[in-house]
Parts: C-alpha cells; structure tokens; sequence
C-alpha cells in the first residue's frame, strides 16, 4: 500500500511552497516522523516529515513550486522490514563515522562543552531579527561572536546587531549547534531569518566562570552604545544651561 505525501497547509496566507532539498534519497527506508525533505516559503523554511514509515518514490525534484495540498511522493507501506539499498549500506559506515567526527570538532570548539553527554534532539530552532525599537525597520549584522557550527548555550551571546540608534547583542534561544544564515555586514528586516540552532542537550552548563555581578562590572559595546543614546537628550539640557 503506498501513502501520499502531500504539501501540508504552513501558513493562512501562504499558498505554495519551494521544494528546498530532499533529505533521504529516493528508495530508501524511512521512519514515521523522520524529516525528509524542506519545503521554503516567503517567510520560512519547513520540514516535511514522513507520516508513516516505508520506502520513499520521489515524483518531485527540488526546487520545484508547489501548491498545498500537492503530491509530491509516495511511501510504500508493504516494505516494513527496515532493509536498505546497497548503495545506503555502502554509504552508511562512511556516513557514521563523518557524523560522529562532525559532532566531536563541533563540541571541541568550545572549551566548557562536554562531547560525551551531548544530545541531539532532532529540531531546529529558526532564529529572526528582533524588534528592538519602534521605529527601527531593519538592522545590520555587526559580528559574529560565534562560529557556524559552535555549540552554544542558551541566552550566550552569539552576535551584534547594530541599527541607526544602537548596537544590540543577539542571544541564543536555545541550547545547540550554530547555523548561520546572513553574513556579517548585511542589512536585514526585523524578523528576517538570521541563523538556526540544531538543537540538542546534556552539554556543560557553564559559559563561563565569571559570576553575574562580575559580568556587570565590564560594560560592553551594546551596554555603552545603549546608555549614551539614553542619556544624550539630558546631558546636552544640562551643557546647555551650564550645568556641565
């Protein structure tokens, strides 16, 4: 028996979607829930995960516009035995060990990351420009504290942002491996996507070993930037009446 796959509903005013990449090739054994392919839209990309658990008939390349509700493959439900082509099974080993020599350089790449307790958790958290004012549209990515493929804790700081007004640092809203999307120097829309964090857990907690009230002793960029636009407006009333 083969199941559909169709192009599920992302968005109230979104209508079709981008065949991004598939993540399985076709022919090979997949499981319920197992991330298969993305789909992008105007405002984000998506995984389309596979409903049932069979071997994958690919019918659309990526890529290619679709509407929701289009079909764009079929799992065939029959092969439940878990067997995989002799191309997978050829690849398999090299793809192992390319996957746990990835997550060892990854871990390494920060000194307080423990690499034996890390934990993927299979999601991935899209990150977007925030809103940091009223009248501010669009940002420029300064730099990158961090790189693509670091492990960084929730909350660490992992960029700046910069706008007309004021630097702002961007922190991690989860715990994971860094990707980045937009390169320093560009200039982003609030709520454009900025990087994505592949989550996963059981890493050291500890960014560093600097106490909070030692933290607020070292005034960052951000910190000065921010504080002097603040207080501009009534140190100049105070030059101006002779105060200072």
């Amino acid at each position: 028996m083969s199941f559909e796959i169709k192009i599920p509903s992302v968005g109230e005013s979104i209508s079709e979607v981008t065949i991004g990449q598939w993540l399985v090739e076709d022919g090979a054994t997949v499981a319920m829930d197992q991330a298969i392919c993305e789909l992008e839209s105007e405002k984000a990309t998506f995984e389309l995960n596979a409903e049932v658990a069979g071997v994958l008939n690919i019918q659309v390349k990526a890529g290619d516009v679709k509407h929701i509700g289009d079909v764009v493959g079929t799992i065939d439900e029959s092969d439940q035995t878990g067997k995989k082509s002799k191309a997978d099974q050829q690849e398999e080993p090299a793809e192992e060990a390319d996957e746990n020599t990835r997550i060892e350089s990854k871990a390494k790449s920060t000194d307080d990351t423990s690499t034996a307790s890390i934990e993927k958790t299979g999601k991935v958290l899209e990150m977007v420009v925030p809103t940091v004012g009223e009248s501010i549209n669009e940002v420029t990515l300064g730099s990158w504290a961090k790189q693509d493929g670091d492990y960084v804790k929730m909350d660490e700081v992992i960029a700046e942002i910069e706008s007309d007004k004021a630097t702002f640092e961007l922190t991690a809203e989860a715990e994971g491996f860094l990707q980045i999307v937009a390169k320093a120097g560009e200039t982003l829309e609030i709520g454009a996507l900025i990087c994505k964090i592949e989550q996963a857990k059981g890493g050291d907690k500890t960014v560093n070993t600097k106490s909070p009230e030692e933290k607020n002793l070292v005034p960052t960029k951000s910190r000065l930037v921010m504080l002097l636009t603040i207080l501009r407006p009534p140190l100049k009333k105070y030059w101006q009446n002779g105060a200072l």
